[in-house]
């Protein structure tokens, strides 16, 4: 099997990723974070320690422009160094920091991403990114957490 390349994601009963007014500064919108309380004990066994040891386990990660801009683009290192393809409909004249690259094409960005995972799974963030390689053919795994709020 190849590399999986995986979403998760946390929504409300009603469909909704994040609140509204979602913008630098206020990333998960008004109230949104309230959809990410479960992950408050990411770090006790369970469900949800065993979530996010998957999630921090994984050997990329793919994002959608909007996403990776929202959140302050990690710093150029989502974690541990992985590597970060951003999908974009142009690349900016500014290069992306740290491991993070701008990729145009979804099956360009799929594969380079499961290429430079070093076989661990391909972690996605960003509806946009998801939709679009949901689209291509390329989104492998969804883990998706409804959250009543």
């Amino acid at each position: 099997m190849t590399t999986p390349i995986r979403l998760y994601m946390s929504m409300s009963l009603d469909g909704y990723i994040a609140g509204p007014d979602d913008r630098p500064g206020q990333e998960l919108g008004e109230g949104g974070g309230r959809l990410f309380d479960w992950l408050d004990d990411r770090l006790c066994p369970g469900i949800n320690g065993q979530v996010y040891s998957e999630a921090s386990a994984t050997g990329a990660v793919i994002s959608g422009r909007r996403t990776f801009e929202l959140a302050g683009r990690w710093g150029g290192d989502h974690h541990d160094g992985v590597p970060i393809f951003v999908l974009t409909h142009e690349i900016p004249d500014e290069p992306p920091p740290g491991s993070a690259r701008f990729v145009t094409d979804v099956a360009t960005c799929a594969a380079q991403a499961r290429a430079a995972s070093s076989g661990r799974p391909v972690m996605v963030h960003g509806a946009g990114a998801a939709q679009a390689l949901l689209r291509a053919g390329e989104l492998d795994e969804m883990e998706l957490h409804l959250v009543p709020v």
